[in-house]
């Protein structure tokens, strides 16, 4: 079993390409990080099933791209305190922990999807097409946080 960290991006290793996930109730949104941890990339949406299947895909993914630590969204209340999706979040690492050999980590992403939906708004993307895009995006926007964080 492996260990998650409640300090932020406290056990993740000093290099090597990290993954961002937005646990969303009906996707999963996932951004990778380059190796040298500059820049987030939105990789893909995941439509949720059963956690095994996810787990499975995200297992795929995290070999297909050598990861080595993961980055969870922690989808805190404005407050800073924890709601239902908080608890669902961290139930999904407990089970993906015991599956994985790398560290798993939170990060704060409130207003995360807001902040994309902005910039999608103001680019003027159409609805349909943010639908399409905004998981993905999310979860790159959580990781680049932690990216910035990790750098500085």
């Amino acid at each position: 079993m492996n260990e998650i960290n409640e300090n932020p991006l406290a056990s993740l290793p000093s290099s090597g390409k990290l993954l961002g996930l937005d646990l969303g109730t009906k996707t999963i949104g996932i951004a990778v990080s380059d190796g040298m941890r500059f820049s987030a990339t939105p990789l893909t949406t995941i439509r949720r099933t059963k956690f095994k299947q996810d787990a499975t895909i995200l297992l795929e993914l995290m070999n297909e791209n050598k990861i080595v630590g993961l980055v969870l969204g922690l989808p805190l209340n404005m407050d800073g305190s924890e709601g239902p999706r908080v608890q669902s979040t961290r139930a999904f690492a407990r089970n993906l922990s015991a599956m994985i050999n790398v560290p798993i980590c939170f990060w704060d992403e409130r207003l995360s999807t807001s902040a994309v939906t902005k910039t999608l708004i103001e680019a003027d993307v159409s609805r349909a097409k943010r639908a399409q895009v905004i998981d993905k995006l999310a979860a790159s926007y959580i990781l680049q946080g932690a990216l910035d964080r990790l750098r500085n």
